[in-house]
């Protein structure tokens, strides 16, 4: 185990602990075969029930995971002051601590990257050790990977919702202008963890994802939790070789609420680092985001407004991220 380090984080937010309780999946998180003839149903039902899910037999090379997370352990493992040379995130870049523009702390740093503008990475060249080109051709194999994984599944839960054309989620991810982005989040050990007997010291706070659907996968460090819709957290097992799938904002609106948009947030670890590397597929900035008329039934209400992504993206960005951001867009009954 690589022991990776940053400057102590001076503000905490602190929340009581909480329990995991009984779920329609026996294991609490739906895990879900991608090879099985029935996935597509299971995916649907994980999307209504949770809004998040574990899925194997994926096809993702492990050549790309592991090349990534060598590239990230370097980069981590850099002095503050090297690694601030690929900052600030403006919004791309290297950040630490600061999530958002709201005020939110967390025991945190990361890399965010747009999967489709160029990023300099000829700002990682001044950091001892590291090879810029390296760099972009692990995010590169990786990112590509995720973009692939996250159509088909897209695309699976249009033809188990029974939308056609079944494409009608991946489109707006295909795209040449969708506004996805890429996201490496490193939580160092926290001792001061154990200061806080019987409460939780977050890395990252609780939020819902904007997007449509987000692509995770960490090392086999645990700390991220999901929440239920009675408000108890449930923590997530680690899984190295497999990949977490979040329900985003945008297809929450899209199925007419049908899919929930799960919260999450992350725990500090007291002894051991965490990697995550997430991939959030987002559509175009232009693209109109409303309820699929297929999908609203008889005499059933549109729950919400229409509106573009740049229109959500700018209030979610906007906002804390514990706000419920799709409130603004809710139509009043």
């Amino acid at each position: 185990m690589v022991v990776l380090s940053i400057p102590a984080v001076e503000q905490f937010s602190i929340v009581k602990n909480c329990k995991p309780i009984s779920s329609f999946f026996p294991s609490n998180i739906p895990i879900i075969d991608l090879s099985k003839p029935d996935s597509k149903n299971l995916l649907v039902k994980a999307c209504e029930e949770f809004g998040f899910f574990k899925i194997i037999n994926h096809g993702v090379p492990m050549e790309f995971i592991n090349n990534l997370e060598l590239e990230a352990i370097k980069f981590f493992s850099s002095p503050l002051n090297q690694k601030e040379k690929a900052g600030p995130a403006d919004p791309f870049g290297y950040g630490n601590r600061k999530i958002g523009t709201n005020g939110d702390i967390g025991w945190v740093e990361y890399i965010l990257l747009s999967t489709n503008s160029e990023f300099n990475y000829q700002k990682f060249a001044s950091i001892l050790g590291l090879d810029p080109e390296n760099i972009r051709a692990a995010v590169n194999d990786y990112v590509s990977a995720m973009k692939k994984m996250a159509c088909e599944i897209l695309e699976m839960l249009a033809e188990g919702l029974k939308i056609y054309p079944k494409n009608v989620f991946s489109k707006l991810l295909m795209d040449e202008q969708s506004d996805s982005v890429f996201r490496i989040n490193h939580y160092p050990p926290c001792p001061e963890v154990q200061e806080f007997n019987g409460r939780n010291l977050i890395g990252f706070g609780a939020h819902t994802d904007p997007q449509i659907i987000s692509l995770l996968r960490s090392n086999n460090t645990s700390g991220l939790q999901i929440s239920l819709e009675d408000g108890h957290w449930i923590s997530v097992p680690p899984d190295q070789n497999s990949f977490f799938i979040n329900v985003g904002d945008s297809l929450q609106v899209m199925t007419n609420g049908r899919f929930k948009s799960v919260k999450h947030r992350v725990l500090a670890n007291s002894l051991k680092s965490r990697l995550s590397m997430i991939y959030f597929g987002g559509p175009p900035l232009s693209e109109k985001i409303a309820p699929l008329a297929s999908l609203i039934k008889g005499d059933q209400d549109s729950l919400y407004k229409e509106f573009t992504w740049f229109e959500y993206k700018k209030s979610a960005y906007n906002s804390r991220l514990a706000d419920n951001r799709l409130v603004l867009f809710e139509k009043v009954v």
